[in-house]
C-alpha cells in the first residue's frame, strides 16, 4: 500500500487557503517529500502526517516557492525526534542550494545530497519506494519524479515442498532472500512467480508538457500534474514561462494511459479552480481539482 497526500496547491505565492505545492508519500513507515516551499511544515501538521518519518526529499527545481521551506522543516524533523540521515535529491546546484540553507538550520542527523539531470538511469529508494527522476521544461533545470512500489510474484507453495524447504524458511524466500537446505542454496526466484503490478505515481510541476511525463507515468495509478492556468487562453503565458494549462496537463495524462489525475500549482489568479476542471475533465474524465491535505491509499490490485 502507498499512501498520499498532496500537501499544497499553491504555486508561486502561499494564500490564505492554499499552501505552496508539496506532496507526500509513505509506505511501511517511509516517506518521501516531493518540494519543499515555504510552510510545508505547517502543511505537513495540518494534513496530519509525520515529518518524522520522511528517509527522502526530492526537489523538482529551485524556484523559492518549492525550496523556500527546507530549512524550517528540517529543524522540525530535528525537533521531532529524527537523527536517522535524510536524503534530499535535486537537479545539479542542489550542493550550493543546501550549503546556503544549512547555515541557519543544522539539524542532528547527516545530510545526504544528491545532485542528477534525470538523464542517466538513476534509482533512489525510500524503503520499499523506488524513486526515478526524469528531466522536464521549465526555464530553469527541473525534474520531475516517479515513485513506485515494486510486487513481487506467488509465492509457490506446492514448489517449495518440492524442494523441502522447511515452512520456517518461507517468510525469508518470500521478502526475496536466500536460504540452504540440505547443503543446497535455494534462491527465492526459485519459488516465486514473475513480479506482479505494483504501484505507480508521478509527479511533475513547473513544466510544458514533455514526452518523458508520459513516458513515465506511463499505466500510473496516479499522476500529479500542475495546472497553473485553467483554460488555454493563457497558452501563450505558459508557454513563456515554462508552464501547463489544465487541458494540457489531461493530454499528458490520457497519453500516458494514466489512472486518475490531481492537479495542482495553481495560479494565485485561479481564484476557482473547480469551475476550470471541465476543461480537463473533458480530455481525461477522471481528474481531480487538488486541495490542500488530500488523500489517497493506494493498494494492489489483481
Amino acid at each position: 500500500m502507498l499512501d498520499v497526500c498532496l500537501l499544497g496547491t499553491a504555486g508561486m505565492v502561499p494564500l490564505r487557503n492554499r499552501f505552496l505545492t508539496s506532496f507526500y508519500a509513505v509506505s511501511d513507515g517511509h516517506a518521501v517529500l516531493t518540494d519543499c516551499g515555504e510552510g510545508t511544515q505547517v502543511a505537513i501538521a495540518s494534513a496530519g502526517v509525520r515529518a518524522k518519518i520522511i528517509d527522502t526529499i526530492l526537489l523538482t527545481h529551485f524556484h523559492a516557492d518549492h525550496v523556500g521551506g527546507l530549512a524550517g522543516l528540517l529543524l522540525s524533523m530535528g525537533n521531532a525526534g529524527r537523527t536517522e540521515d535524510v536524503t534530499i535529491v535535486g537537479p545539479p546546484g542542489l550542493a550550493k542550494i543546501l550549503r546556503c540553507l544549512l547555515v541557519v538550520a543544522a539539524p542532528p542527523f547527516r545530510i545526504l545530497a544528491f545532485e542528477t539531470d534525470g538523464s542517466d538511469d538513476d534509482v533512489f529508494h525510500a524503503g520499499s519506494i523506488q524513486i526515478r527522476p526524469f528531466p522536464v521544461n521549465h526555464v530553469v533545470p527541473c525534474l520531475g519524479w516517479q515513485l513506485t512500489l515494486p510486487r513481487p510474484g506467488r509465492f509457490d507453495a506446492d514448489r517449495a515442498r518440492a524442494l523441502d524447504i522447511p515452512l520456517s524458511a518461507w517468510k525469508i524466500l518470500q521478502g526475496g532472500g536466500e536460504v540452504k537446505v540440505n547443503d543446497r542454496i535455494i534462491r527465492s526466484d526459485m519459488v516465486m512467480g514473475p513480479p506482479r503490478r505494483g504501484l505507480k505515481v508521478v509527479y511533475s510541476t513547473d513544466s510544458r508538457p514533455t514526452d518523458s511525463m508520459a513516458a513515465f507515468g506511463r499505466d500510473a495509478d496516479l499522476m500529479v500534474l500542475e495546472g497553473i492556468y485553467g483554460d488555454e487562453g493563457k497558452i501563450e503565458k505558459a508557454e513563456t514561462w515554462g508552464h501547463m494549462t489544465f487541458p494540457e496537463a489531461a493530454e499528458v495524462a490520457k497519453k500516458a494511459g494514466a489512472r486518475e489525475l490531481w492537479l495542482t500549482h495553481f495560479s494565485q489568479a485561479l481564484d476557482d479552480p473547480d469551475a476550470c476542471l471541465p476543461n480537463a475533465s473533458a480530455i481525461f474524465p477522471n481528474t481531480r481539482v487538488g486541495k490542500d491535505g488530500m488523500k489517497k491509499s493506494l493498494r494492489f490490485t489483481d
